[in-house]
């Protein structure tokens, strides 16, 4: 019993070595940068950051109107009108940054949800690159430290997977 348990001991670390073990890298900032998608999400992430930029430029000329107005009569304006007026001055500017802060969640918001089926759709066809290539891994190689000769670049076949020359 002990020679066969001595003996399996043997041969099974040599069934391990021989399982051949295919390893690819992908590109995928190359290929992220290409897909059409890309340029349709940036486009729109330009078009709601400019709609923004114009919002904020309206509540800008707002504040800077009324703030020149009031420094203009301050010295005609009765006490009670120049406190009514520094409130709607500090109103303004109230807004503006509650506006600034809900813009730029909003932005950051619709980044991501623009985003993710492209990351999606990146994914999956590394996936079935991988599965109908019959790679164990297929790896980014902005996170290798170091790429041997064996390795296959797959870049090229993911491309063609998003129908992309």
């Amino acid at each position: 019993m002990k020679k066969l348990i001595a003996l399996l001991l043997m041969v099974l670390p040599l069934t391990v070595v021989a399982q051949e073990v295919k390893i690819a890298y992908v590109n995928t900032q190359d290929v992220f940068m290409a897909m059409p998608e890309v340029a349709d999400m940036e486009k729109q992430m330009a078009d709601l950051n400019e709609k923004y930029r114009l919002e904020l430029q309206q509540m800008q000329d707002e504040y800077k109107k009324k703030y020149s107005d009031f420094i203009a009569q301050q010295d005609s304006l009765t006490e009670n009108i120049k406190l009514r007026r520094m409130q709607e001055i500090q109103d303004i500017q109230g807004r503006m940054d509650n506006f600034m802060q809900v813009a730029q969640q909003d932005v950051q918001k619709k980044q991501q949800e623009l985003l993710q089926p492209i990351q999606q759709k990146l994914q999956d066809a590394i996936q079935k690159v991988g599965e109908e290539q019959g790679y164990t891994y297929i790896i980014d190689p902005a996170a290798l430290l170091y790429r041997g000769t064996t390795a296959v670049d797959a870049t090229s076949f993911v491309r063609a997977k998003l129908g992309l020359n």
